[in-house]
């Protein structure tokens, strides 16, 4: 209806009310809805702004307190073998606790993101990780402990793949590759704050409280200040949007068009939308789409995982998921089964000097690797520390080249030079070189990290994403606790055989990502 005929029919005096509304319904009814844009040209015309600087600090916040969590407890190990009378297979089973968390939490909860949303989702996985943490900080026998970490990874399992989709549905293409990078950041940032947070409060053995039957100690404490990204985090995202791509997926234009009136509120201030209609995409290709009559019950709820998973093994993007299964088995056990267990071989080499395979006839019956005073050297934390920190220039490069270079080559190379690397640590001479080689292969394997969280979040369509990052993680925590605890077992009988074995899958799995498509500067769906 055009201007002057609805101020015509509206401003005739010989008309009643009801006849009038009746016209204007009827010549409404003649015109048709205007023409839908597509999501991402819907993105592109609210542009890049404000919305998304906060967006990514939040989401950040969330990635660091995931961060924190997995490896404040491979900063505590050497800290509370004593209190808790570990050995170095109980070592390997707590570290590898988390992941079993890690795995059944990723899975379950990128299925519910994917049905009830990702911002809900969001903030019921960062409190359950936050609240399992500080239950874990008081426990004071190594069963309960156990469990506490166990819940914790629970929680982490489920924010560490939808903070990535959640994040990734508010960009636009152009901004993907380099955001998604920087997002990728702040897993370092979560390594360095756990890192300077282990070096602050844990080498003070006389802080906390002490009695006959409870002790709070300094690694208790440590464990519970790690607690609080992760619960602040949750609070936050209360006043984030939902993501409107997620709504589509539901059918819902309305509610999705609302969420975007909120970013081009922040980003464009007054100015109204350039749009009155969206959809996914306006060529319908590669769309999933979901059953919007499903029940919200557990049994719909797990016949809609089961119909999320066989979307994902159909032909077309059975290769894809084959092939990112076997680059996050690789990575995950190669990176997460050194990773952890960096500041237990820093004590052994900062005790004993030399190689850290050099004394591998530690008594593992007492698994006496350091004093037991339940406090090493300082040098042990600084070296936790500058191993943190050399992730640093590996997630700045990945900011500025990942657009240039392209997702696929910048995994491979960095995973089969961290291969290489894994070869060297056993034949090093002293804890300086020690330190280098670990800074190196931490600068190196982010690299991949960062390439794969780009690649994960663009390879699959917008409907089973959240599902397609669960299996992932899922599959990567399999790895982390198969890595694990291959390091408990095998790092007091000889730790070059574990090392062997994570230079070989990494080097692996460097080759593979040869065969995955490139998603450089194309649409996701």
């Amino acid at each position: 209806m055009t201007a002057e005929r609805r101020q015509f029919y509206m401003e005739s005096e010989l008309m009643g009310n009801d006849e009038r509304q009746q016209l204007l319904i009827e010549d409404d009814e003649d015109v048709s809805a205007p023409d839908p844009v597509s999501y991402e040209a819907a993105l592109k015309s609210i542009g890049y702004g404000k919305f998304h600087v906060i967006l990514l600090l939040l989401c950040g916040w969330a990635v660091s307190s995931d961060a924190i969590e997995v490896l404040s407890v491979s900063f505590m190990l050497p800290s509370a073998e004593c209190d808790l009378h570990l050995t170095s297979t109980d070592k390997g089973i707590l570290n590898a606790i988390i992941f079993l968390g890690m795995m059944v939490g990723g899975y379950f909860w990128g299925s519910m993101a994917d049905k009830f949303g990702r911002r809900s989702v969001l903030m019921g996985s960062l409190t359950l990780n936050g609240l399992g943490g500080l239950a874990s900080s008081v426990s004071q026998v190594f069963w309960l402990f156990l469990l506490m970490r166990f819940v914790s990874g629970i929680g982490v399992g489920g924010s560490i793949p939808v903070i990535f989709s959640y994040f990734t549905e508010f960009l636009p293409k152009y901004r993907r590759g380099s955001m998604i990078s920087a997002l990728a950041t702040f897993w370092m940032m979560g390594n360095i704050i756990a890192a300077g947070l282990a070096w602050i409060i844990i080498p003070h053995p006389d802080l906390g409280y002490f009695s006959s039957s409870f002790t709070y100690n300094s690694w208790r404490i440590f464990i519970a200040v790690c607690t609080f990204p992760g619960l602040s985090s949750a609070f936050m995202f209360i006043f984030m949007p939902e993501s409107p791509k997620f709504f589509l997926t539901r059918g819902n234009v309305k509610k999705a068009l609302a969420s975007l009136r909120t970013v081009n509120k922040l980003n464009n201030g007054t100015q109204p939308l350039q749009f009155t209609n969206v959809v996914l995409s306006t060529d319908g290709d590669d769309i999933v789409h979901v059953d919007l009559e499903e029940e919200k019950t557990f049994k719909d709820t797990a016949r809609h995982l089961v119909k999320q998973t066989k979307e994902l093994f159909g032909k077309s993007l059975l290769r894809t998921t084959l092939i990112m299964i076997i680059i996050n088995f690789t990575l995950s056990f190669g990176y997460y089964g050194l990773w952890m267990w960096f500041p237990d071989i820093f004590a052994r080499v900062e005790k004993y000097g030399g190689s850290p395979c050099d004394h591998h006839t530690v008594n593992v019956t007492t698994n006496s690797s350091i004093p037991c005073n339940g406090v090493p050297e300082d040098w042990v934390f600084f070296e936790g520390f500058m191993t943190a920190l050399s992730n640093l220039p590996g997630n700045i490069l990945t900011i500025f080249i990942m657009d240039k270079v392209g997702r696929k080559p910048l995994l491979a190379i960095s995973m089969i030079i961290a291969g290489i690397t894994v070869f060297f640590l056993p034949i090093v001479k002293d804890k300086y070189q020690n330190l280098a080689i670990s800074c190196v292969f931490g600068a190196v394997s982010t690299v991949g990290w960062n390439a794969l969280d780009v690649l994960q979040a663009e390879l699959f369509p917008t409907a089973v994403r959240s599902t397609a990052f669960g299996l992932q993680s899922g599959v990567g925590r399999i790895a982390a606790i198969l890595g694990n605890v291959a390091f408990g077992e095998l790092v007091d009988v000889h730790c070059a055989v574990p090392m062997i074995m994570v230079a070989a899958l990494l080097t692996i799995g460097g080759l593979s990502a040869i065969r995955l498509p490139n998603t450089t500067g194309k649409d996701i769906h």
